[in-house]
């Protein structure tokens, strides 16, 4: 549940994006903040809340994500100005910590036998939540107006919140020690200032001084970060660990499986939801473009026991390799499968199929070559890597779409073939992850 709770946040906005800028008197620029802010928060807190959970304990700090969520939800339900609603989001965003710690207690308190399934069931809750995200915030705001949306999430917050009290056990495995605020800090930054460049590249300008400046002092204290995580006795990340071969390779393929993942995401509802003035949009509403997604994301929670499968019949490498297969199959077809609706769910259903099978072997790879004592921090960072990956995604299509308008009276549409690139950069990701499973150790024993 607290899987699908944190995908929810991430799609929570969206239908009401086109009405916010109105609704409380901004500019559509300025209400894009209430993406970015999340995005943002959840890549900075995540390191810091599993290298904690790792020391302290899990269920603590999953009870310490819960309550901020929950705390931003409330100051969103009651916020009428830009500037609360940006730090609602921005606690919203705290909740993307609940998956890697989750995974964790998964690791301590389940027997072998059953791990791999529980997790990929956990990776599989990402996708029904983003897929349910649109219609039910739509349908909410449709019907109780936009502040229910955020009371919805307060709701969902809470039982959350008694779920992980009644039935989520405190795990014993903690390493104590002193935490790395300095480490923290650097990251901190390094990893605001990335996103913030990556995010706001497309309309600050790519080569304008915001962009430039965001991307430089990002590497500068990237650059102040490694010496000092390589020195400090109880590092936030050891870098040593994440030097090796499966724990680096699996983290590269995460980056790129998280660029090919979004591009399913970002285009599916607005191909449905452009009026057929063009010559191939559907111009369905916002509503029924997200019940749409819904067979793709059931898809994905349908797929997770055959992820787990495959895992344990042939290993998660080969696993995650066919999960990319998939996946970039699935995009040279959505090529070509463009004339008809049912095409674009169909062409949506396959990608998601891939994205579960590629989703649900990247923490069995990450377990499988790190000590217990590190699992929450390292699958922390590996999630860390896919929502740059995604935020990469999303200012790439951005840019292609809007580089090459289609003008058609006084209305603008991106080109059908400009959708058809996004597709080809997708397959391409796809297809270089899964070229970078070959560099993953086959030998190395999971769970240990």
């Amino acid at each position: 549940m607290s899987g699908a709770v944190v995908s929810l946040m991430q799609t929570l906005l969206v239908p009401l994006l086109p009405d916010l800028p109105k609704l409380i008197g901004v500019s559509a620029d300025d209400a894009s903040w209430l993406i970015t802010a999340t995005l943002l928060a959840s890549a900075v807190a995540t390191p810091s809340l599993t290298r904690l959970a790792d020391m302290f304990g899990k269920r603590r700090m999953m009870f310490f994500s819960l309550t901020v969520m929950m705390a931003g939800s409330v100051v969103g339900a009651i916020a009428h100005s830009l500037l609360l609603l940006v730090i609602a989001r921005a606690m919203q965003g705290f909740a993307m910590a609940l998956i890697p710690i989750g995974i964790s207690i998964m690791r301590d308190e389940l027997p072998r036998e059953k791990l791999g399934s529980a997790v990929a069931l956990m990776s599989g809750t990402l996708g029904i939540g983003a897929a349910i995200g649109l219609p039910l915030s739509g349908f909410v705001y449709s019907h109780f107006g936009w502040h229910a949306v955020f009371w919805f999430s307060t709701g969902l917050a809470a039982l959350s919140f008694l779920g992980v009290i009644w039935f989520v056990p405190e795990s014993k495995v903690k390493t104590g020690g002193h935490f790395d605020l300095l480490g923290a800090v650097l990251l901190s930054i390094s990893l605001a200032f990335l996103l913030l460049a990556i995010t706001k590249g497309g309309v600050w300008g790519w080569s304008e001084f915001p962009t430039l400046g965001s991307f430089f002092i990002s590497m500068v204290t990237l650059l102040f970060w490694i010496p000092w995580e390589l020195r400090t006795q109880d590092p936030l990340v050891d870098l040593k660990t994440f030097s090796n071969r499966s724990v680096l390779f699996t983290n590269i393929a995460s980056l790129l499986v998280g660029f090919a993942m979004y591009a399913n995401m970002l285009t599916t509802t607005q191909l449905l939801q452009i009026s057929k003035v063009s010559g191939y949009g559907f111009g369905i509403s916002v509503l029924t473009a997200g019940m749409a997604l819904l067979p793709a994301g059931l898809t994905m929670v349908a797929f997770a026991p055959v992820s787990a499968k495959i895992t344990k019949e042939y290993g998660a490498e080969r696993t995650l390799f066919i999960g990319a297969l998939v996946l970039s199959l699935g995009y040279v077809a959505r090529t070509l499968l463009l004339a008809h609706e049912w095409e674009i769910i169909a062409g949506a259903v396959v990608i998601s199929a891939g994205t579960a099978i590629a989703y649900a072997s990247m923490p069995t790879l990450i377990m499988g070559a790190v000590p217990i004592s590190e699992t929450s921090a390292a699958n922390g960072v590996n999630t860390v890597l896919r929502t740059i990956g995604t935020a990469t995604a999303s200012a790439a299509i951005a840019s292609l779409l809007s580089s090459n308008m289609l003008k058609i009276g006084a209305q603008e549409f991106p080109r059908l073939g400009s959708f058809r690139e996004v597709y080809i950069l997708a397959a391409v990701a796809a297809a270089i992850s899964g070229g970078v499973t070959f560099l993953i150790p086959r030998k190395d024993k999971q769970f240990q």
